[in-house]
């Protein structure tokens, strides 16, 4: 059987010597190096999702990988792909690195510079390894399914743009929809997961720090089960005590928990630190939220250009959600995209504080109001991130009330969206319709009123001058002011035309149309001219 290989490398002249030595073993199929830890999780997710059949064998990690250390890569990749044989090339290969590699996970080690002999006995060892546990990951109710939950993580880009309110309403949409989900408050110094969803847990990530390995065993004492659903992993009560938690630490209890959970949303807070910086770059999604301002664009073009220049996420890879949105705000979201070179969510969080006050003065996000515009959307980026599971429509009736708002507002797909607009149109017609013959015959209203005061004008001025001609002025007023009114209206026109004084006056009045001219709507305008007499 060939033997699929899959190097890891950061430097280039060690990949050029490793591919050489590769193509020399036989019954291999060596791929092409991939040149950081980035790249290496996501080229096995992607192989993993597509079947487990496709993972290779056997993974060769340099020391050099970069940017995450060499061990915590190996970790990484034996608890989320556990049917690979994972190998570390080092220029150590000393007794207490053996032992720590082999702790992370590793099936073997071997030492610089590369021996033919030595990597192809360490690569034949872990193939077969491999080979034989296979068989038993994949079969029976518990097997492996892949690269395991989905990791959302979430940011602000600065303090007081409703980075917890999003994770927490975002774990909350997940949780309903039935997916088991996980809550991570990596804001170590001043974590609010607890005080928005009112719970009162003594234990914290913090717990984590001092054990080399978490496993499930541990990570459920750590973990506090909310009556919603959520397991929720908190951050410490006591700020200094976050200085504990470091970026191992966060990508153990990540690994962990992503593991056991299909979604894991994680609270990075605004302030970066080694541990969210690692959760970061091991999420699938990472959302950076921001408000329509010209200071929080600002810090949100910062912390995309700072996460670009440690390498922890690339700014298309980074998706931006807009919380505290109007319409009539001069920052509009494309604006955004462009300043930042990110991705902005379609959904766009409406800025109603008033609808989420009293839920968090109370402490308990969970019993927002459905009918809230604010959780929509919320729960619609839910659905825009793939967080939801679909519901059969009688199940999701009943999750989410008359306006279901587990999904995702009007973000339901476009069938069901194309539908919702149509009965509401349909709704709303004769109201349209209503308001727009209103108009229409307020329109004609004013229209005959401007015609009959320019028809008496005319008149007025006609019969004025007509006895210096030797007419009949009145035969010449109502002559004139006939003359002066379109034929629709001329059917329904009376004039009065007089002399008093020095003036010659003219009254004429005009029926006003219903809706069209010529259909009369029984009730009529005056309009009255004069003009002085010249006779």
């Amino acid at each position: 059987m060939t033997i699929r290989i899959l190097p890891a490398v950061g430097d280039a002249d060690s990949a050029r010597s490793l591919s050489t030595l590769l193509s020399q073993l036989p019954d291999t199929e060596p791929a092409l190096p991939v040149t950081d830890s980035t790249a290496l999780l996501d080229t096995l997710a992607r192989l993993a999702g597509e079947s487990l059949e496709e993972l290779p064998e056997v993974v060769l990690v340099h020391e050099r990988i970069g940017p995450v250390p060499a061990l915590e890569v190996i970790r990484e990749v034996a608890m989320r792909f556990p049917v690979v044989g994972v190998i570390l090339i080092t220029q150590d290969p000393s007794p207490s690195l053996f032992s720590a590699s082999m702790d992370a996970g590793a099936r073997g080690l071997i030492g610089l510079p590369l021996g033919y002999e030595e990597l192809a006995a360490r690569v034949q060892t872990a193939a077969s390894w491999s080979m034989g546990v296979r068989p038993h990951l994949t079969q029976g109710p518990e097997a492996y399914t892949g690269p395991g939950g989905t990791v959302v993580t979430v940011t602000g880009a600065k303090g007081g743009v409703g980075t917890t309110l999003t994770a927490v309403q975002l774990a909350l949409a997940a949780r309903a929809s039935g997916r088991s989900v996980a809550l991570l408050d990596l804001d170590l110094q001043s974590g609010d997961v607890a005080s928005y969803l009112d719970v009162q847990f003594r234990r914290s990530i913090v717990d984590l720090a001092g054990i080399p390995d978490i496993n499930p065993r541990v990570l459920q004492d750590a973990v506090f089960t909310h009556p919603t659903g959520l397991g929720l992993l908190l951050a410490p009560g006591e700020g200094e005590r976050g200085e504990d938690v470091t970026d191992r630490v966060a990508r153990q209890a990540v690994s962990a928990l992503r593991n056991r959970y299909e979604v894991v949303v994680v609270d990075c807070g605004t302030q970066m630190s080694s541990a969210n910086a690692a959760a970061i770059e091991m999420a699938d999604q990472a959302v950076l939220l921001v408000t329509p301002d010209v200071v929080a664009v600002r810090a949100a073009k910062r912390m995309v250009r700072m996460w670009d220049r440690l390498q922890i996420r690339k700014a298309e890879e980074t998706l931006v959600v807009v919380n505290r949105h109007t319409r009539n705000t001069e920052i509009q979201p494309p604006l955004i995209e462009r300043i930042t070179g990110t991705r902005v969510a379609r959904t766009a969080i409406p800025s109603h504080f008033k609808e989420l006050q009293s839920a968090v003065d109370a402490g308990r996000m969970q019993d927002l109001d459905s009918r809230s515009t604010v959780k929509q959307a919320l729960w619609g980026l839910a659905g825009e991130l793939g967080l939801v599971r679909a519901q059969p429509p009688a199940k999701a009736s009943r999750l989410t009330g008359d306006r279901g708002s587990l999904g995702l507002g009007r973000r339901r797909g476009r069938g069901g969206d194309e539908g919702s607009v149509t009965l509401e149109f349909a709704g709303m017609a004769p109201v349209i319709f209503a308001v727009i013959a209103i108009l229409w015959q307020c329109v004609l209203y004013g229209y005959t009123y401007s015609l009959a005061g320019n028809a008496a004008d005319e008149g007025a001025r006609a019969g004025a001058v007509a006895a210096v001609r030797g007419d009949d002025p009145a035969a010449a007023c109502d002559a004139a002011a006939r003359e002066n009114l379109p034929g629709a209206w001329q059917d329904s026109f009376t004039s009065g035309c007089t002399r008093e004084g020095d003036l010659y006056k003219a009254n004429v009045s005009v029926d006003v149309p219903l809706f069209f001219p010529g259909f009369d709507a029984g009730w009529s305008v005056d309009g009255e001219g004069g003009a002085v007499w010249e006779g």
